[in-house]
């Protein structure tokens, strides 16, 4: 007779968030439509390379050198990043819906609560006034003031050597593929999130005990 297996899931005792588009919204578009046109705001992201520009503001890089370098090879852009830099409050859409509840929900269970953001140190400020449920959080580790952007693994080994955790233990979510198998990868327990019940339901698979969703 084979005995039977007595392995069990790891209790989760902490719970780490990605802030972007997980706890709250985020659109620079809505700042260029005000002036350009859709062909116009792409063009823009292309000879910019905003994404690129933009990894590296969050990876620590001062504005005032992202701008100089900018001007350089493409001055006719400069008007259109400044317009970004100084309204970033109204890129940011508010709390994405469902997340809140969810931080509540497992701030009453007694579970750690940690963020983990690709944010530039110079904007972070802006976030819990856009979405008040990153308040809940016992606190976020902010690539910006880092120098360490996700996906980088070093930013996932900082975490866990900042806040003592248990790879094993630790749930984190986030809206990346790429910063999940970073994650994945140290052993953590992970989520791809594409909205607030799917993250319910990751969760209660994990033995976290919050309310199914709708």
């Amino acid at each position: 007779m084979t005995a039977q297996s007595t392995e069990t899931s790891p209790t989760i005792t902490t719970v780490v968030f990605d802030l972007g588009q997980v706890l709250v919204g985020w659109d620079p578009r809505r700042i260029w439509a005000r002036d350009l046109t859709e062909e116009e705001i792409e063009a823009f992201l292309v000879e910019s390379a905003f994404a690129t520009l933009n990894h590296s503001l969050d990876a620590g890089r001062p504005y005032t050198e992202a701008r100089t370098e900018l001007a350089k090879r493409a001055p006719h852009h400069v008007a259109t990043l400044d317009a970004y830099w100084n309204a970033i409050p109204d890129s940011l859409t508010g709390p994405v819906p469902g997340s809140a509840e969810i931080v509540s929900e497992i701030a009453d269970l007694g579970l750690r609560l940690l963020g983990l953001t690709n944010w530039s140190a110079e904007t972070f400020h802006h976030a819990p006034v856009a979405a008040p449920a990153i308040s809940l959080l016992e606190d976020v580790l902010v690539s910006g003031r880092e120098g360490l952007a996700k996906p980088d693994p070093a930013i996932f080994e900082l975490l866990v050597q900042r806040y003592d955790l248990t790879p094993a233990e630790t749930f984190f979510t986030d809206d990346s593929p790429a910063n999940i198998e970073a994650a994945r990868s140290l052993g953590l327990q992970v989520h791809l999130f594409a909205g607030a019940d799917g993250l319910r339901s990751a969760l209660r698979a994990h033995g976290v005990e919050i309310a199914a969703g709708s």
